[in-house]
């Protein structure tokens, strides 16, 4: 028997009830999740997963999210508004931390001796969270991108203090709110960073995303399908121009953020009585 995870999951998701890849990934592995979307789309993601997995993002927090730009209610304000959401709802359940996920997660992955594993068990958030919480200063962690984690290259099982995406685990007593009409994730993790505290990237356990721009809907229908990505990475140099900038990447404007100026952070042990030995989670390798 394989474990759960401790805390919740939440999908954002806007535009995509029929391609349903987070979703279906998850159910894949039996692990329960909520799914929040807009009240307009709700009808719609109902009848694909059922209303009981659905929250409706209240109006509430379009009206008071900070989009670090003058444009207001004049372009989409992105995913930053249902992160606000999410973090509430855990909090008020009375969880310590919760997970949110982009919805355009195609599976997660176990990246050990050269091999790239599919998991069909959430045992991997559980041994993420464990980790975790043997800290009292990581209020960001998260899974790593499949792409950027090869399988016959040599990676740590975790990266301290660089940027975290897409698959987050965030501390429900973090110090800040999410802002910012794009990057937001990027923006939180230099927050964070620049506090002094932690975040930690997993390559032990990988999320597979789909790449910027290649699926319909979410900020591919919002953003950038008419901009491009030349003004999410400008808005990151000028709420960060001590450590980003933008340059030519990936065959579009991308940002460049120099996290080597928080190397210095250090990770604080909570002293607790932790097991030795290895722990498997139950996981197994297995053919299909």
């Amino acid at each position: 028997m394989s474990m759960k995870p401790k805390y919740p999951i939440y999908i954002v998701s806007k535009g995509r009830w029929e391609v349903r890849l987070t979703a279906d990934a998850l159910e894949q592995m039996k692990q329960p999740y909520y799914l929040v979307v807009e009240e307009q789309e709700l009808d719609s993601y109902a009848k694909a997963v059922g209303k009981n997995r659905c929250l409706v993002l209240p109006q509430k927090y379009f009206d008071e999210y900070n989009t670090c730009d003058v444009l207001g209610d004049t372009k989409v304000k992105g995913p930053g508004v249902a992160r606000n959401f999410c973090l509430d709802h855990a909090t008020k359940m009375g969880h310590k931390r919760h997970w949110v996920m982009d919805d355009n997660i195609s599976g997660f992955y176990r990246l050990n001796r050269n091999l790239k594993v599919k998991c069909l068990t959430p045992a991997i958030f559980r041994a993420a969270e464990d980790f975790v919480d043997r800290y009292s200063n990581v209020p960001m962690a998260g899974l790593n991108y499949a792409m950027f984690a090869k399988r016959k290259d040599s990676a740590p099982p975790f990266v301290l203090n660089t940027r975290i995406y897409s698959c987050i685990l965030i501390s429900n007593d973090i110090k800040h709110r999410w802002e910012g009409r794009y990057n937001e994730d990027t923006h939180l993790s230099l927050r964070v960073l620049k506090d002094g505290d932690c975040t930690i990237q997993f390559n032990a356990f990988l999320a597979n995303k789909v790449r910027t721009q290649t699926m319909a809907g979410g900020n591919t229908d919002a953003f950038y399908a008419t901009e491009g990505t030349m003004n999410k990475s400008k808005m990151l140099e000028e709420l960060h121009p001590d450590c980003a900038k933008v340059v030519w990447k990936f065959g579009r404007s991308h940002h460049f953020v120099d996290y080597n100026r928080f190397k210095k952070n250090r990770l604080l042990k909570i002293k607790t009585d932790h097991k030795t030995g290895v722990d498997n989670y139950g996981m197994k390798l297995a053919k299909s």
